[in-house]
């Protein structure tokens, strides 16, 4: 197979008809032997009635119902484990990104010859307070991590063969996309695309926040590292402290008296220590997470064309060979 285009389904009922219709007329005028693997991740709305429709009219279609809702960057992931053709193109279906760049993304991996070509946003969409978060996020992200993430990258990514197989066999619990995007390597190129805004982002406060801490504590150990500086600062402020306590009393016979300060400092160390403690605990409950070994996804049922199985069992005993060559 030639080309297979992988998307998610969450709340994306309004939008999925348009999406097939735009994906498949342009996956049609690269090559006539590709499919359209729609991963529906517990959408609590009718995307997998419509989608079950849809491939009642077109036998490019497959549908990987998730058994219930794991996320976004699960969902991605176990859609590209399902993909089959030799170059992969992901995108989200609630067409903030147009399927349309699948051609413009093709022409570039054909002249660059790279393995990955993504996009990036022009100028980052939302109201002011999306804009400068997301700006927080990468830098803060890319200060803390020693594998820094292109700035305002999308989904959208057009992906060879060899690339996906490499991306896959990444089988961390606790997953951030992007992440495993850059550390996978090869060749990876990017295109400035605009993005639009078509509907109220789910990604509210709270887990725009829980993303950060994930992303941070999933790929970078600086936390642990800058606890470990910010004791000894702490330890040298109070022995400072402390000898001058000594010799003003020794010295100079002044005895402070500052209950207020007092507290302050007792209020300021046990936050602190909260604080640090609980960073040690996010990376022994991810220690705690990941050595069970569960599957990050699991899949109901897979919905595909009959004329097409035969073809899917054939790409299954190749996968097994590989992994077994592996292994």
């Amino acid at each position: 197979m030639d080309l297979s285009i992988v998307t998610t389904l969450y709340y994306s009922s309004p939008y999925l008809e348009s999406f097939h219709a735009r994906a498949r007329a342009t996956a049609e005028r690269i090559t006539p032997d590709f499919e359209i693997v729609f991963v529906n991740d517990g959408s609590p709305d009718n995307s997998l009635a419509i989608a079950l429709k849809l491939q009642q009219q077109d036998k490019h279609i497959r549908i990987v119902d998730l058994s219930r809702n794991f996320g976004h960057h699960k969902a991605m992931m176990t859609g590209l484990a399902h993909a089959r053709g030799e170059l992969v193109f992901l995108i989200d279906s609630d067409l903030e990104e147009e399927p349309e760049l699948l051609e413009t993304f093709h022409e570039k991996l054909r002249e660059t010859g790279a393995d990955v070509v993504f996009g990036v946003q022009h100028k980052r969409k939302g109201g002011w307070f999306e804009r400068v978060s997301g700006a927080l996020f990468f830098k803060a992200f890319n200060a803390l991590s020693a594998y820094p993430l292109p700035r305002n990258v999308i989904t959208a990514r057009l992906m060879t063969r060899r690339y996906v197989w490499s991306l896959v066999r990444h089988q961390e619990r606790e997953t951030l996309a992007a992440g495993l995007w850059v550390i996978t390597g090869f060749d990876q190129v990017a295109v400035k695309v605009a993005k639009s805004r078509n509907r109220t982002s789910t990604y509210n406060l709270r887990k725009k926040v829980s993303h950060f801490v994930n992303a941070i504590t999933s790929f970078s150990s600086k936390p642990l590292v800058f606890i470990f500086y910010l004791g000894c600062f702490i330890l040298l402020l109070s022995t400072i402290a402390a000898l001058d306590l000594i010799i003003r009393r020794l010295f100079f016979g002044a005895l402070l008296v500052g209950w207020p300060s007092l507290i302050i400092s007792v209020w300021l160390l046990g936050g602190l220590t909260i604080f640090c403690l609980g960073v040690i605990g996010i990376y022994l409950s991810k220690i705690f997470i990941e050595v069970k070994q569960r599957p990050y996804t699991i899949v109901r049922e897979v919905y595909e064309a009959a004329e097409t199985l035969d073809l899917a069992d054939a790409q299954i005993e190749q996968t097994g060979r590989r992994l077994h060559e592996l292994r």
